[in-house]
């Protein structure tokens, strides 16, 4: 008898922690589920809140796209960022063509470089032109340097800001076998996470130089081919 009721006592603990498991479950389900709703409506106010501050990036794609909004990004995924840091300044400085497209930290900790991996306009060269790749690259105030995106010949980075002093948003595009797609990526530099979203229509054709050689007033890309 006493050792029915010995196996009854370990049976109605187990049910017990199996009721707790399961209700922990739950509330990081739940807990999970709100995290996953907040979070992209986050992030589509600051894709919006970026798009507004950069307008001529928008309109520039809704005359090969026609128009469209931040609710026609899509989130494509969230990882962590490799910053490949190294001791190096910037070497963009005031003479250079692409200084007054840096991009300063709003408190001061550097500047974030989008176009001089992209772009070689130094002097003494007889025309500007575009390298294959693309990469976007923080000169911190302490002499590192981070390396937060690359991309290949198949995209470009088009368009940075600072959101905040923990957060910057670059806009470019990703060439598909469907063709050249918008896509906005949110760096997270505190963290080190990266968040991709890509827009829900495609072109294709797109030359590929088209946006810098408006922004970049002081370099003459026209020619470029890509």
């Amino acid at each position: 008898m006493k050792s029915i009721q010995k196996s009854y006592f370990y049976l109605l603990i187990a049910l017990v922690l199996a009721s707790c498991g399961t209700q922990e479950s739950k509330n990081e389900q739940e807990t999970d589920g709100v995290q996953a709703l907040n979070a992209p409506e986050s992030a589509f106010q600051k894709m919006e809140l970026g798009m507004g501050q950069k307008p001529a990036w928008k309109s520039h794609w809704a005359t090969v796209l026609g128009d469209f909004s931040v609710e026609d990004f899509e989130w494509m995924f969230t990882d962590s960022i490799d910053p490949m840091e190294m001791p190096e300044k910037n070497p963009i400085l005031e003479n250079d063509p692409l200084f007054p497209y840096q991009l300063p930290h709003p408190e001061g900790n550097g500047t974030m470089d989008v176009y001089s991996y992209k772009v070689e306009a130094q002097d003494g060269l007889d025309k500007p032109y575009l390298n294959p790749d693309s990469e976007v690259i923080w000169y911190r105030a302490d002499g590192m340097k981070e390396r937060l995106l690359f991309i290949g010949p198949s995209g470009m980075f088009e368009e940075g800001l600072w959101l905040s002093p923990s957060e910057f948003l670059v806009m470019g595009y990703f060439q598909e076998e469907e063709g050249f797609r918008p896509m906005i990526w949110l760096i997270n530099t505190d963290s080190h996470q990266l968040s991709q979203y890509k827009l829900n229509k495609t072109s294709i054709s797109y030359t590929p130089e088209s946006y810098l050689n408006k922004k970049l007033k002081s370099v003459d890309l026209s020619s470029n081919g890509n």
